[in-house]
């Protein structure tokens, strides 16, 4: 044997049903976690999607549309509540003038850093981990969820 071990082993066992139950397990504790923590800091789930979107960077209103996986009048309507917060603000794209990127100001940061800080079970699950295993799914879910698939919608994650 060449350093082949029994783990290794069990885990190519692993069905893609019984990865697809424990990532929806996962993810609908995310999600609830994620919902809750929103709310607490007067933001819709959507709201506070957009803002997480928008940590990542600057993104004209279709990109975000695309991202949120929905109609680009609903990310309209999400944007003008975030603007009349100040958590965001629009300005016309340096290449486009016809494009319109959306951008965090610090309000909308601080109001993303509040929303994760919010989310204490997700803290606690997380904190559970082991530095090794923690390394280990971060690593998973990049080739998970950030591959070409993901990116031209094919796959389930574009969502942050």
């Amino acid at each position: 044997m060449s350093g082949t071990s029994r783990p290794a082993a069990v885990t190519d066992a692993v069905t893609n049903d019984a990865l697809m139950d424990a990532l929806w397990d996962s993810l609908a504790d995310y999600y609830g976690d994620f919902t809750t923590a929103a709310a607490e800091a007067g933001l819709t789930a959507s709201q506070a999607k957009a803002l997480t979107v928008l940590r990542r960077g600057p993104a004209a209103m279709r990109s975000l549309a695309t991202t949120l996986h929905c109609d680009a009048s609903n990310v309209t309507g999400i944007v003008d509540r975030l603007e009349s917060r100040g958590l965001v603000r629009r300005e016309p794209s340096p290449t486009d003038r016809r494009v319109k990127n959306v951008l965090l100001t610090e309000e909308g940061v601080r109001a993303v850093e509040t929303v994760r800080a919010g989310m204490h079970g997700t803290h606690s699950a997380l904190d559970a981990l082991a530095g090794a295993d923690r390394g280990a799914l971060h690593e998973l879910l990049r080739r998970l969820f950030t591959g070409p698939g993901a990116r031209s919608g094919r796959g389930p994650g574009t969502v942050g």
